[in-house]
């Protein structure tokens, strides 16, 4: 029984501990952009055509508590399926990354961009669709 109990304490424990480390990143912006210009988006996609475009960039801006080096994970999908993951480093405090993906004709489709944390967790999602 107390083995049971410190399992499950341990397990507690284990939890909050990555709770609290996934809470420290926090995504201040996160769009789908055409293009990225002096280190900002110039839009936000939320439907486009193949056509008029060859690459769209998933910006993010993000915020710690501390200044501690870490990383986040760009995870493109289209209808639902993994087609494109990107670890980006974050070196600050405050920090900008972003991530390209190649368009063309079959890239349409409903689309999601999850930006995950070092354990694997969703912080933040962006939706567009490419026709």
């Amino acid at each position: 029984m107390n083995k049971l109990l410190s399992i499950m304490l341990t397990l507690l424990l284990l939890g909050t501990a990555v709770s609290l480390r996934a809470e420290t990143i926090k995504i201040t912006e996160l769009v789908v952009t055409t293009k990225i210009s002096k280190r900002n988006p110039i839009d936000a996609v939320h439907r486009i055509s193949h056509r008029s475009v060859k690459a769209l960039y998933c910006f993010t801006r993000t915020l710690q508590d501390d200044a501690a080096d870490t990383s986040i994970k760009h995870v493109w999908l289209r209808d639902g399926q993994v087609v494109k993951e990107i670890d980006l480093p974050v070196k600050g405090r405050r920090w900008r990354a972003y991530s390209a993906l190649s368009v063309n004709a079959s890239s349409r489709g409903n689309w999601r961009v999850e930006v995950r944390d070092e354990a694997g967790t969703v912080i933040k999602a962006v939706e567009f669709k490419v026709h």
